[in-house]
């Protein structure tokens, strides 16, 4: 595998990695054609899961790089990491506070963002995801075209590892959006359309963070850094609260370890 991506263009390398990402996204989804309900430990898991995954990337493949990077700099190496994890949390924040969307398992009155009454439930749980999912791909985006610069601190195997954990967490994501529609009595088409519509923005975000960095590769530390940000702010604010608001706190825990062990191997076997 690393080798088939080694003979294609960052860009090429970037919208395939992605649409693996999108793919497990779509994945998840098809599960409404099967039931209507998943288990809620196996939900809660799965979500822990995909916390644990999100920030062993968030160091190994984004943060601990950035600093390698930025150590040949006319900086201290933990100033870009610093400034550019902030951002990515901001960003994160802002959109957090203006984009009209509700988180799965939440009831509709509980949806945030600016005038979040006028939206469909379906187009407020996409949103929500959709939003998850834009440092994701960023981050894939931000990772091969890292490579593309020639920086040592950057190889193919980490960039495709870091590819394969985001598709992994994808899949609990997938179902998290069609499983509430279908339980609304949506039909199993709209129901999955929905769930793996959240993850196309994906490579659109993968496109922006590869191109900003072989354009411009003095930010390659900051622009991973960002991604790093922007996705612990999603792990905190969204994915390890609603893994455990059912009351399956050590399960999602141990789930979330679980996650980060098996992303951490992947980036350091394949890194």
């Amino acid at each position: 595998m690393v080798e088939f991506f080694s003979s294609l263009s960052p860009l090429v390398q970037t919208i395939i990695a992605t649409l693996f990402t999108w793919g497990m996204t779509a994945l998840g989804a098809t599960l409404v054609f099967t039931t209507k309900n998943v288990n809620q430990k196996l939900m809660d898991g799965m979500l822990g899961f995909a916390g644990g995954v999100m920030i062993a990337a968030s160091f190994w493949s984004l943060l601990s790089p950035a600093l390698s990077m930025a150590e040949s700099g006319p900086i201290p190496a933990w100033i870009p990491a610093a400034i550019g994890f902030m951002l990515g949390g901001i960003f994160l924040w802002s959109a957090d506070n203006v984009l009209p969307h509700l988180n799965p398992n939440m009831p509709p009155a509980e949806a945030e963002g600016v005038n979040p009454q006028k939206r469909k439930r379906s187009t407020l749980l996409v949103l929500a995801i959709t939003m998850h999912n834009i440092p994701e791909g960023l981050a894939v985006g931000v990772a091969f075209g890292s490579v593309a610069t020639g920086n040592p601190e950057a190889s193919i195997a980490g960039a495709v590892a870091l590819a394969i954990g985001m598709g992994i967490q994808n899949f609990p994501e997938g179902t998290a959006v069609a499983m509430p529609l279908r339980r609304d009595g949506m039909s199993r088409a709209k129901s999955f359309y929905y769930g793996q519509l959240s993850g196309a923005v994906e490579p659109i975000a993968a496109i922006v963070g590869v191109l900003a960095v072989t354009v411009m590769e003095p930010l390659l530390p900051y622009a991973l850094s960002f991604a790093a940000g922007a996705m612990i702010f999603v792990v905190a604010e969204e994915v390890i609260p609603g893994s455990q608001e059912n009351g399956n706190k050590d399960l999602a825990s141990m789930w979330l370890m679980i996650g980060f062990t098996i992303m951490m191997i992947l980036d350091v076997a394949l890194g």
